[in-house]
């Protein structure tokens, strides 16, 4: 740009700026109150001036904004049909330029709107079909407005979650890539712009021939059902055509369930019972079925008394110890030099004798002490 363009354009940037600008009390007024913007701040202004690679626009009363050098280059084709007088939508990038000026971005402008678009739709729960773009070992990968999304395996609906008997994360993988180039109903579950975290769920975004198959049913009901999935954190009910629900790890046994695709098998004939009903989605229980041990625990077991019990697990406080199927306590670790020493003396599965040194069936809880 020559020296006569660049005070050509000054000018008519002054100039323009004092005619926008209200005078007097009322200008003083607005420059007094005002915040001026500072960086990651999204503004908007009139076009003032267009030089060779850079565009200038009226941030009164702070000054002129300037998109140029690579935020022009990353923009221009877009800048290519803005004219002054024009408004437009920029993301404040820096504001100690050397020259005054504070530097604009029309392409993190454009970012910023969009996450907080996805924000939006994240509070209003809105749904979207999307296409899925990619797959990995963990989920599937979806594009919206230009940002790329993840929609993890553990959020899928029933009916796509990758059936695979053994729980395999290769033979998953296969699955999952099945779905590159179909779309899928999903609502956002995380927007997060400072971590670039997009991150989607198909579970409740179904259509609505799903939730009129749910209605059918209450809490409370008792159903056949047949396993068509098992993972790690429970296994998938068939209830009828086109509804299945989960029965969680938690909801499966009294008893520990350490694996539940060691539990049930695909095809298994099962009896379930609803215990919730939500966004569409059917929570089942088995072990609601089955009557808690802990009561007939409560009429054969005391404070104080001695008991054998079989050691079943280890956790962070110390190691259960089971004294009748589906009746465990913690032995705690603070009965023990340190952890080594607490798995030396107590092997999994192996029975010891222990005393009951707190016993509460109604709250399923109790602890034990090795006996000396």
């Amino acid at each position: 740009m020559s020296k006569n363009a660049t005070v050509a354009e000054e000018v008519t940037i002054t100039n323009v700026a004092e005619a926008a600008a209200p005078a007097g009390p009322m200008a003083e007024l607005l420059e007094a109150t005002a915040k001026r913007p500072q960086n990651d701040d999204v503004v908007e202004g009139p076009v003032v001036a267009i030089g060779r690679a850079r565009v200038y626009v009226d941030l009164h009363p702070f000054g002129t904004g300037i998109i140029y050098g690579r935020e022009y280059l990353s923009a221009r084709e877009t800048l290519k049909n803005v004219n002054i007088g024009d408004t437009i939508t920029a993301k404040v990038v820096g504001t100690e330029r050397a020259e005054g000026y504070i530097e604009l971005s029309l392409r993190e402008a454009r970012q910023a709107l969009i996450w907080g678009e996805a924000e939006a739709a994240m509070q209003k729960k809105t749904v979207f079909e999307l296409p899925i773009t990619d797959a990995n070992k963990g989920g599937l990968i979806i594009a919206w407005n230009g940002i790329q999304g993840f929609l993890p395996a553990s959020q899928l609906s029933a009916a796509h979650y990758p059936r695979v008997p053994d729980g395999d994360k290769d033979k998953i993988f296969v699955e999952l890539k099945k779905m590159i180039g179909t779309t899928v109903e999903v609502m956002v579950i995380t927007a997060s712009p400072k971590e670039q975290k997009l991150i989607f769920s198909e579970k409740g975004a179904g259509p609505s021939e799903r939730t009129s198959l749910v209605e059918k049913y209450q809490v409370g009901d008792t159903l056949d059902g047949v396993v068509t999935g098992a993972t790690d954190f429970g296994v998938f009910v068939k209830l009828e055509e086109g509804l299945e629900g989960l029965v969680h790890i938690s909801e499966m046994d009294w008893a520990l369930v350490e694996n539940p695709k060691a539990r049930y098998k695909v095809g298994e004939r099962v009896k379930v019972k609803v215990i919730e009903i939500k966004e569409g989605k059917i929570s089942l229980s088995i072990k609601a079925l089955i009557e808690d041990p802990w009561k007939m625990a409560g009429n054969k077991y005391r404070k104080d008394q001695k008991v054998d019990a079989v050691v079943i697990k280890y956790n962070k406080h110390g190691a259960l110890a089971s004294i009748e199927e589906g009746v465990a306590g913690l032995v705690h670790m603070s009965e023990f030099g340190s952890e080594q020493d607490l798995r030396a003396k107590l092997e999994l599965g192996k029975v010891y004798p222990f005393t009951i040194t707190f016993f509460e069936p109604k709250e399923r809880r109790m602890t034990l002490k090795p006996v000396a």
